[in-house]
């Protein structure tokens, strides 16, 4: 699966393997400097060898298709939007992804902005003027449209890396 050329994503869920079977006294708990030095150094050889456009192209692109996993496998499409939220970001906390609140919604036109506070991807991070978590807004576009339908548009319009101490993501509709 993974050593050939193809033209569609088959990452699945099951892809993940049987973590309590595999890691028996270790558990699916590991260190946040691990997750960034697999995720920013992945970053720096995409860039080298394609460019940054390419490399955030990327970063989308997987973590829609992560997201949609995630809510396939973790979340219940069945709830209404506020308890779809509620167990959204229950599982984000949970799993130390970060702390989702949502500060604007207009479920008529599927238009949102919601914050991540603690980002696994960014908190604590140098400034660096410029926005990173292309990945969490592929991540937040799949499981939107897993659970709607629709496609979305989400852009980060505040980031920890950019001096702001919480990401902020405009959602939108396509």
């Amino acid at each position: 699966m993974f050593k050939e050329k193809r033209d569609e994503l088959l990452f699945c869920w099951n892809d993940l393997g049987n973590i309590q079977e595999g890691r028996p006294n270790l558990g699916d708990s590991m260190s946040v400097i691990f997750y960034r030095l697999m995720q920013y150094s992945l970053r720096d050889v995409l860039i080298k060898r394609f460019d940054p456009e390419i490399a955030e192209e990327i970063y989308y692109e997987s973590g829609k298709k992560a997201g949609k996993e995630f809510c396939k496998n973790m979340l219940n499409k069945e709830l209404d939007f506020n308890g779809f939220v509620a167990d959204l970001q229950k599982k984000l906390k949970d799993h130390y992804v970060g702390i989702l609140k949502v500060e604007k919604a207009d479920l008529e036109k599927l238009e949102m902005q919601l914050t991540v506070a603690e980002d696994l991807d960014c908190s604590g991070l140098p400034i660096s003027e410029e926005t990173i978590c292309t990945y969490d807004e592929g991540f937040i576009a799949g499981i939107l449209e897993e659970y709607t339908g629709a496609a979305f548009n989400v852009k980060e319009t505040d980031c920890w890396a950019t001096g702001a101490r919480i990401c902020r993501f405009k959602v939108t509709k396509k």
